[in-house]
């Protein structure tokens, strides 16, 4: 079982910036890749980011650019760091693992929302 924790949401204006933290317990080590997802009531929950066990990451096109995936292993956090944010990344974001056998697991989710 690995169980996932998210902070850091909250509310601001356009153009500011958010950082976003998961950490992780549990059986971390069948861990294979990491990301944060994001929903609304109007959409489907979308990959925002992820980044895998050797380091790589990838991005959804909205974000490119903006946000930025990374891993704090000695904290065991994974943190998105969302800067010039717009109000079309209001949503809740989740933080997501999976493990080897495609197991995936999800934390509780914390609002982002920009507005002016």
């Amino acid at each position: 079982q690995v169980e996932l924790v998210e902070s850091g949401g909250g509310l601001v204006q356009p153009g500011e910036s958010l950082r976003l933290s998961c950490r992780v317990s549990g059986r971390t080590f069948g861990v294979v890749v990491m990301g944060w997802y994001r929903q609304t009531p109007r959409k489907e929950r979308e990959l925002v980011a992820a980044i895998h066990s050797g380091g790589t990451t990838n991005y959804a096109d909205s974000v490119r650019g903006r946000f930025t995936i990374s891993r704090d292993n000695a904290q065991n956090t994974m943190l998105l760091q969302m800067n010039s944010l717009k109000p079309e990344d209001t949503a809740v974001y989740y933080c997501n693992a999976r493990d080897y056998v495609n197991t995936n697991y999800w934390g509780q989710g914390t609002q982002v929302t920009v507005s002016s």
